[in-house]
């Protein structure tokens, strides 16, 4: 593994155990302050049920935490609200279940969210489809956006959250299918943790993490998470390492403020492993464990920083502020050479020859975003008011390059376990460089007109200014954006645990795409595209750690570009999913902990887009999908696990041409507390060894799913 300079020594891996990320059985976190307005952490009644759902501070309590229940729905609206009273499908992952399940990368807990399907995002980056909408950039750390092209470690994170249904008003541009938002670990005013857990599996993988947290007085307190990580896997030549560390400090300056500030820095090194190319419509069989690529030229290289500050203030018991800026680089590096299709050239049948292709591709991202929310709780005679006002600013610059891959010999090769690839050189494609400056206003209220009755209303307006240069091209354009995104719901109340809920909701991406990284001289001239989500629901809370959702919708994407029969990019395109979502998380019965959640999805474009006829059907959109993740605590030392994750058969692209099988995979775990610190977890991913195609990047980029892998990990918690 030299060329990812993984080696560690003893006291590197020492250091990191003591000042790394929290684990839930041992010190996981349960909300205690107002998402709007803070209070002083020491006053705030963390066993207050009226809370339950406010994010802002956070207390450290004992051994496990609020289970797979989460009743924050904060996000969603950016006020204190329980997720019940949120006219809107979400699903979290709280930390409790990350542990549980052994994940420590965003993608591998995303795969047990229904309604999210993975794209392989050439081996290098996050990416998934949301409801049938393909996305790199909808991602979200503490409701600030954080949309460089990386794979995220949760190892600083308290709780995932996907948002489900486009709303602009919350998270502006783009998520027509939804957000994914990460709620970090904070520090505590109030109680301390020391936590390290080791994990190691079949492969030769481990992973070093813990976590550290002290109040450093009555006033302040710091927690500092940090992780190592070593990536290995069944497929050749696989390897990687990772870096993370996040210290985070929280300041009471007085009763009635509050600062919080981070300060992230991920350094993440891996191969770049595009998979397998398909033969006669299925993946290429026979092949799992090849890499279709150059060991020494495939690989990737990311460093990402991101520092943040809050600070909250309540004005009075019904008025407060929040105001957060957060800034981010990112330097990122990845090669690989691409396998594009397999042939037969002796017309038997079988497959034996592959063409390939290659480049390099360099980004520098820099963010700097501000964001201020004002937030009012009162009554107007006998109505009832959560009143939000906000605005958000921010500049976001982008330098790219990109060198392809120039072969000495046939770009056809021969198929064997390991691919012969002819020598190349690197030639120029294409550079770029870009600046974006973006400004949102945006007000919303959420209305009580009766006890039974609430209504939610709001406007954003959005407007972007892209500045874009193609070096390559000598294409210098500008270009200037506006749009108004409407959000509307009404919930019915029967009781306080159902609400009953209709609602829609409006987005946009604009032409330049979800990176905002060029102008072409084709874009510069086109409007933006837009997602419209209809939806009704309810939700029902039989008990307090019971939450059970239904919901049905429809989402419409238009203005998606198109080729005329001039050969003219016209704005006709439209395409449409619906489906039904239903799911339950939480406690349905004591020492059991379930989230499960199905979704049927049906998905078509409505009128031709750029490499698709009417009626094709959209691209990765599986109809049916299963996610269910199980603990069941015998005693108050020994408890099991189980899984199930299901996907019926889908297309890898547009082109229909290719077919993703379905699969079913299960997942075991057993947990033993040898005493108060110290526990043993054991995790078996793909019980039953079964062989299945996780993801896709169009139809020659598949990647083959992991077979049997078992991992042993050590917790320590004080």
């Amino acid at each position: 593994m030299s060329r990812f300079n993984t080696s560690a020594s003893l006291l590197t891996l020492a250091a990191v155990a003591f000042a790394s990320p929290a684990f839930a059985t041992d010190g996981s976190v349960v909300l205690a302050a107002s998402a709007a307005g803070a209070v002083d952490a020491a006053a705030a009644d963390p066993g207050d049920p009226d809370r339950d759902y406010l994010s802002s501070d956070i207390v450290v309590r004992g051994k496990r935490t609020d289970g797979y229940t989460n009743d924050d729905g904060s996000s969603a609206t950016k006020t204190p609200t329980p997720i019940i009273d949120v006219p809107q499908a979400v699903t979290a992952i709280t930390s409790d279940q990350l542990e549980d399940q052994n994940i420590r990368q965003l993608g591998e807990a995303l795969r047990y969210v229904p309604g999210v399907s993975m794209e392989s995002g050439e081996g290098q980056r996050d990416e998934v489809f949301i409801r049938g909408q393909e996305t790199t950039a909808d991602f979200y750390l503490d409701g600030l956006r954080d949309d460089a092209e990386y794979y995220r470690s949760l190892y600083n994170i308290d709780r995932v959250e996907v948002l489900k249904g486009a709303n602009a008003l919350i998270f502006g541009r783009g998520a027509g299918g939804g957000a994914i938002n990460r709620v970090s670990k904070k520090a505590s005013l109030v109680e301390d943790v020391t936590a390290a857990h080791l994990t190691v599996d079949n492969f030769g993988a481990f992973s070093l993490t813990g976590d550290v947290s002290r109040p450093l007085g009555e006033a302040i307190a710091l927690r500092v998470n940090a992780a190592y990580e070593e990536f290995d896997n069944q497929r050749n030549f696989y390897e990687g390492r990772f870096i993370g560390i996040s210290p985070t400090v929280t300041a009471a300056l007085g009763e009635r403020t509050t600062l919080i500030a981070s300060y992230t820095y991920d350094d993440d090194q891996r191969t770049t492993d595009r998979g397998v190319p398909s033969f006669d419509g299925l993946p290429l069989a026979g092949y799992d464990e090849t890499l279709f690529g150059d060991p020494d030229f495939n690989y990737s290289d990311v460093e990402a920083h991101i520092a943040r500050a809050r600070l909250e203030h309540e004005f009075s018991a019904g008025l407060s502020a929040n105001v957060a800026v957060q800034y981010a680089h990112y330097d990122k590096y990845y090669g690989n050479i691409v396998p594009s299709g397999a042939a037969d050239t002796d017309n038997d049948g079988v497959a034996d020859v592959v063409s390939i292709g290659g480049y390099e591709s360099a980004t520098v991202r820099e963010n700097l975003i501000g964001q201020a929310n004002l937030v009012w709780e009162g009554r107007t005679g006998a109505i009832g008011h959560t009143l939000l006002a906000g605005v958000e600013v921010a500049r976001q610059d982008t330098d790219a390059v990109r060198n392809r891959a120039v072969f000495s010999e046939s770009t056809t090769v021969d198929l064997a376990e390991i691919i012969d690839i002819p020598a190349f050189t690197l030639a120029p494609q294409r550079a770029s460089a870009s600046t974006l400056d973006t400004i949102s206003l945006y007000i919303q209220d959420q209305v009580e007109l009766a006890p039974w009755l609430q209504v939610v209303a709001g406007l954003r307006y959005d407007e972007f200014d892209l500045d874009s240069l193609n070096i390559a091209d000598s294409f210098a354009a500008r270009r200037k954006d506006t749009a108004v995104s409407p959000r509307f719901g009404v919930i019915l109340k029967p009781s306080e645990a159902v609400s009953v809920y209709a609602s829609y909701g409006e987005s946009f991406l604009p032409a330049s795409g979800n990176q905002f990284t060029v102008l072409s001289q084709g874009s510069v001239l086109l409007e933006p595209e837009e997602f419209e989500n209809m939806e009704v629901g309810v939700k029902y809370a039989p008990n307090p750690g019971l939450l059970l959702t239904a919901a049905l919708f429809r989402l419409e994407r238009s203005n998606t570009p198109a080729t005329d029969n001039d050969g003219l990019t016209v704005l006709t395109g439209k395409s449409r999913v619906q489906g039904l979502e239903l799911s339950a998380a939480g406690e349905p019965m004591p020492n059991l902990n379930v989230n499960l959640g199905y979704t049927y999805l049906d998905g078509e474009i409505l009128s031709a887009i750029d490499g698709a006829g009417v009626d094709t059907e959209l691209q990765q959109l599986p109809k049916h999908q299963l996610g269910l993740w199980s603990r069941y605590d015998f005693t108050e030392r020994f408890g099991l696990g189980l899984g199930v994750v299901h996907q019926s058969k889908q297309f890898a692209s547009y082109s229909n041409n290719v077919e993703l099988p379905s699969y079913w995979r299960v997942d075991a775990a057993a947990y033993f507390d040898l005493s108060e610190q110290i526990g043993l977890q054991l995790n078996i991913e793909n019980l039953f060894d079964e062989t299945y195609y996780a993801s896709a990047h169009g139809d020659n980029n598949i990647q083959p799913g992991k077979p049997l892998t078992a991992s042993v990990g050590v917790r320590i918690g004080f």
